[in-house]
């Protein structure tokens, strides 16, 4: 039987844990476990794009007054940081992994070829995107959503951290906010739902490419997600 192709999108606050370090060790072999636990059912190809959030972040840019084409290649470097992080955990695991960076980088990781990444998951390894698009002014959201579209991925796993679905308006702050189950691309795009960015919204929606929305930090959350159980939000 055909596996099924996954993105997961980690956000790279994930990796950072509780102990003030921009990659916690401990917090990395974790995130690392749940992956390895949806990759051992043995019935899915994965993929993983990871942020950079944790490392180096839009709003530090700003506070420089940095030009935002430079703060976005710094945020670039910061994911690929992140992906050899997680890639080294999971190797730590038994589980074959490839980094791929859309920044040339040969001596740290291997460029992103399309049609490389494809054999690289037929073949029964998981493969992190680093670098993002490769482009300023795009999130790893798009790049989440580019990968997915380009390898033939069914289903992006938006993993958050301490987020269990999508809402009307931020729960944090307002005691009425509603948590959907279900939605379509098309209430995300016209009510400007927070999900992910909108120019990543699009390309799900013009790709048919479901996107589930869950909290990454409850254990096996990962793995209930890779196979479809009710949690979180699911978006078609």
């Amino acid at each position: 039987m055909a596996k099924k192709r996954l993105i997961i999108k980690l956000s790279g606050e994930a990796l950072s844990g509780d102990g003030g370090l921009s990659i916690d060790p401990s917090r990395v072999s974790d995130i690392a476990g749940e992956i390895k636990a949806a990759y051992d059912l043995d019935q899915f190809e994965i993929g993983i794009i990871v942020g950079g959030g944790n490392i180096w972040r839009g709003k530090t840019a700003q506070e420089m007054g940095m030009e935002r084409s430079s703060a976005d290649y710094m945020g670039m470097l910061a994911t690929i940081l992140n992906a050899l992080a997680l890639q080294n955990a999971l190797e730590a695991m038994g589980v074959e992994t490839r980094t791929m960076t859309s920044l040339n980088i040969p001596q740290v990781a291997e460029p992103y070829i399309r049609r490389k990444a494809i054999s690289n998951l037929a073949k029964g390894m998981i493969v992190i995107f680093g670098g993002g698009t490769g482009n300023p002014y795009f999130s790893t959201d798009t790049t989440s959503a580019l990968r997915a579209a380009e390898i033939g991925a069914t289903t992006i796993l938006m993993a958050k951290n301490g987020i269990d679905g999508v809402y009307s308006s931020d729960p944090r702050t307002d005691s009425h906010a509603k948590r959907f189950d279900q939605l379509t691309h098309h209430e995300v795009l016209e009510n400007g739902l927070n999900v992910m960015d909108s120019t990543a919204a699009a390309l799900c929606k013009d790709n048919g490419i479901e996107i589930v929305v869950f909290d990454m930090n409850i254990p096996g959350n990962i793995k209930k997600a890779a196979m479809g159980e009710a949690i979180g939000t699911h978006i078609k």
